[in-house]
Order: C-alpha cells, then sequence, then structure tokens
C-alpha cells in the first residue's frame, strides 16, 4: 500500500485522516499515484492537478524521502521506500504572501 499524507484543506474536502492508503498497480509512478488518489477521492480532482492538463497545480508540492519531487515527470518510479509503505508521499500546499 502507497501511503499519502495531503494537506489539511484537502484532507478536509475528501473527509479523510492525515494519511491515505492506496493500493497502486507497477509500476508504483508520481502519475500512477495521483491517478489512484483522485480516482478513489473524486473530489479532488483539480485540487492537486488542473483539470484539462493534469498539470500539478502552482502551490503544490510533492516530496517523499526527503526530497522534492514536484518537477519530475509523472512516469517516473517512485523510491522502493515509498512503493514498500516505510515512506509516505507528501503533498504540500504551499504558502505564499507578504
Amino acid at each position: 500500500m502507497i501511503r499519502v499524507v495531503i494537506p489539511h484543506h484537502l484532507r478536509t474536502l475528501a473527509r479523510v485522516d492525515r494519511e491515505v492508503e492506496l493500493a497502486v498497480e507497477p509500476p508504483v509512478t508520481l502519475g500512477a499515484v495521483l491517478d489512484a488518489l483522485e480516482a478513489r477521492y473524486p473530489v479532488l480532482r483539480g485540487t492537486i492537478r488542473e483539470h484539462g492538463t493534469l498539470q500539478r497545480r502552482a502551490f503544490i508540492r510533492f516530496f517523499t524521502c526527503g526530497q522534492d519531487w514536484s518537477q519530475e515527470p509523472y512516469d517516473t518510479s517512485l523510491p522502493e521506500a515509498v512503493v514498500a509503505g516505510a515512506e509516505p508521499l507528501r503533498v504540500v500546499g504551499a504558502m505564499a504572501g507578504g
């Protein structure tokens, strides 16, 4: 099971706890995890990725194993620690303002 941590405002929208677990068929890529997340929680469609292009929204970032995965192509395989469930994929809502 893939563990995904989503930001508070999206947890509230999807009515889930801090972390969700998803079954993702290999190869486990960033895109496959996001597809599974949106399939299980349709209310999240358009909140993490744009509806039409499926590109990451501007203020959303992805982190795993201490690294920023926000610029990685969606077909990039996630680290083995994520695939094994030892580490979560974190979806983070960036802060902006002054």
